[in-house]
């Protein structure tokens, strides 16, 4: 019988084999540092002084975990329903024009507690009109999810390039941006909770959008495990046999599992098009979206998961950033290779160590 159809208790898949991946990932990655002649443990120590050895350094963390949160729960629900979404990265991107555009369209006008619900509403709508085209292809015309997913990442990139060159851009300007938007439509830092810890937030652009992708957590959780819907998704994950059997719409199911996938993705740009920038730039989705994958997996596509995997790999980018500064050895080429090497453990070797999860656990556990 194969190992991955025997079950194991949920400290196991959820705990012990993600920890042994992260384990190896780290192991590995101490070993190529060793190699360019500095120590392991002090780039590990660098790593954490990095990322939470200040208030500014806990903040730029919880800054970019903000941004992982919403790309790792886009890619989950899609999972749920049995798609693959490579296309978070480009869903972000229309959702930042959408984030955009209300910003632009009311910050003279009303306080940013106005224009924040709008530009959740835009970004989602944005985000899940860009997702829908695929999910359509996929539900009606059986185009794989995956190739049309990705494709859309690069047609979103250049669309976006043609919009702030020849539409959003500032007259007389050369950056291809928008204007810097009004109060009324830049998120307000979260100083106040970083105070409650006793820390100074300094810098750092976390902001409220935090709070958003928390609630939008929580709503996924609902939603997956507690909704009719949520069940129908995860039957057709399961297995689409079984969902046709059940009388479960395939494409209905699809369409809006990606619809609610690509809205959650489209709201990762609340973070830096509202809470960072002010204004909508070129390339402003720094990779989350493909970032979100590895989140999602290493979560095992559970909210709570999600979020401590993301505060994970916002670790990794701020504690990298640190390490790159103070030991010049450790280039941002090298900090790549630390964060692919945890990327490649905790998705593509995921069960690795199931095999020799099953066999001790099968030794050890009572008759």
């Amino acid at each position: 019988m194969s190992t991955a159809s025997i079950p194991l208790p949920n400290w196991i898949n959820y705990g012990l084999i993600p920890l042994l991946n992260l384990i190896v990932a780290f192991l590995i990655s101490g070993f190529v540092v060793w190699l360019i002649g500095e120590s392991p443990l002090a780039a590990l120590s660098l790593l954490i002084e990095g990322a939470f050895g200040s208030g500014e350094g806990i903040g730029f963390t919880l800054y970019y975990a903000t941004s992982f949160i919403f790309t790792g729960l886009s890619v989950a629900v899609a999972i749920h329903a049995g798609l693959f979404n490579i296309g978070s990265e480009g869903q972000a991107y229309i959702g930042g024009l959408g984030c955009a555009l209300v910003a632009l369209a009311l910050d003279n006008y009303v306080p940013w507690y106005v224009t924040m619900p709008v530009a959740i509403v835009g970004a989602g709508i944005f985000g899940a009109a860009w997702a829908f085209i695929p999910a359509f292809l996929q539900a009606k015309r059986g185009s794989h999810i995956v190739i049309t997913t990705i494709m859309f990442n690069y047609i979103a990139a250049a669309l976006m390039v043609y919009l702030l060159v020849h539409v959003l851009i500032v007259p007389g300007k050369m950056a291809p941006e928008t204007r810097t938007f009004l109060e009324g439509g830049q998120l307000p830092k979260l100083d106040w909770l970083m105070t409650m810890f006793g820390v100074k937030l300094g810098a750092a652009p976390f902001n409220v959008s935090f709070i958003v992708a928390l609630f939008a957590a929580w709503f996924v959780w609902i939603l997956i495990w507690r909704t009719k819907l949520g069940f129908e998704m995860r039957t057709l994950g399961v297995s689409s046999t079984a969902a046709d059997y059940a009388g479960i719409p395939y494409a209905r199911i699809v369409i809006i599992a990606m619809l609610l996938s690509g809205a959650l993705a489209g709201m990762m740009a609340l973070n830096p098009v509202m809470g960072s920038s002010a204004r909508l730039q070129v390339e402003f989705v720094g990779g989350a979206g493909f970032v979100g994958i590895a989140v999602s997996l290493m979560g095992r596509n559970h909210p709570l998961g999600i979020i401590l995997a993301a505060i994970l790999f916002g670790t990794l980018y701020q504690g990298g950033d640190w390490i790159s500064f103070e030991m010049p050895n450790i280039t941002r080429e090298m900090i790549l290779v630390i964060q692919g090497l945890v990327i490649l453990f905790a998705g593509a070797l995921e069960y690795m160590f199931r095999p020799a999860m099953v066999h001790i656990y099968q030794q050890f556990k009572p008759a």
